[in-house]
């Protein structure tokens, strides 16, 4: 979605306000518990595990790099990670895309593996790329063992047929014990409508903001997709909080937001430095009770 001027503002109830023009109802997603980075929750029905809050790697993240990678260097994104560990921030997600394998590599070099739940993309579609990608992962991680495996950046509703040869591997591959729960990111409304219908899917990557940045569609349009999600005994993790960088000026409220949204189970944040990192530990408790 193009980014706009006037940024739309979904409501707990109906409609939608303008961020530029009205005060953030604060009042519609404030909770009576505060939440934090550290909670644990459970993916849907997959019995995993995970921090509420996933350190994202992936920035802008293409031809197996990122901002995080461009900006902190193979040892700054590993401690990174490290770092969210030591304040009890156990989720990471990787991608193939991202580059981020060897960097988590090196953090596993630090911390346990039992300690981190691992999550990370393919692109693959045969089943000949799948189990290459599979092989490859786990070598370039240091483990014999993924958490969860998402295929990559569903474009169109027809991805269960493009996609069922590594489908059938990941399916495989969860039987064997080689991984724990697959499942898709969507960035197109038909895909996300696909994905929500899907047997296959136990977990989603999904992008949500109070503004409909970098989205499939209107936020209520989503969250009613992700509804039906939910009630099929998925897991949802949120991406695109912060639209991208485009409510890098409005993190509270989008932070609020997210946290109010029980279509979600958790959400994905790349941070780019320590000092981000260290600021929305602060600010996600602070932002689910903001009244």
């Amino acid at each position: 979605m193009k980014r706009r001027d006037l940024l739309r503002c979904g409501s707990a109830a109906a409609g939608t306000a303008l961020l530029g023009l009205h005060r953030f109802p604060h009042h519609l997603y404030a909770s009576a518990t505060k939440k934090t980075a550290q909670d644990l929750v459970t993916l849907g029905r997959t019995g995993i595990q995970v921090t509420r809050l996933a350190q994202g790697t992936g920035t802008n993240g293409v031809n197996r790099s990122s901002n995080q990678i461009r900006t902190m260097g193979d040892k700054g994104l590993s401690d990174l990670l490290v770092r969210g560990v030591d304040n009890g921030v156990q989720f990471w997600d990787l991608a193939d895309q991202y580059g981020s394998h060897p960097h988590a590599k090196r953090a596993l070099a630090t911390v346990k593996r039992d300690q981190v739940v691992i999550l990370t993309k393919t692109h693959a579609s045969t089943e000949k790329e799948m189990r290459a990608d599979l092989d490859r992962f786990r070598t370039e991680l240091g483990t014999d063992r993924l958490d969860i495996v998402l295929l990559h950046c569903m474009m169109s509703a027809d991805w269960p047929q493009k996609k069922a040869g590594a489908m059938h591997v990941l399916s495989e591959a969860k039987q064997k014990g080689i991984i724990r729960a697959h499942g898709v990111s969507c960035h197109d409304l038909g895909a996300l409508k696909v994905a929500a219908a899907s047997d296959w899917v136990d977990v989603d990557l999904a992008r949500l903001n109070p503004a409909g940045m970098e989205m499939e569609g209107d936020p209520a349009t989503i969250i009613s997709v992700l509804r039906t999600m939910k009630a099929k005994g998925k897991g949802v993790i949120g991406m695109k909080i912060f639209g991208a960088g485009g409510l890098r000026t409005r993190t509270d409220e989008a932070l609020q937001y997210a946290l109010a949204q029980d279509v979600l189970d958790c959400f994905t944040i790349g941070c780019e430095n320590p000092q981000e990192f260290d600021d929305l530990l602060t600010r996600i408790p602070a932002a689910s009770t903001r009244a």
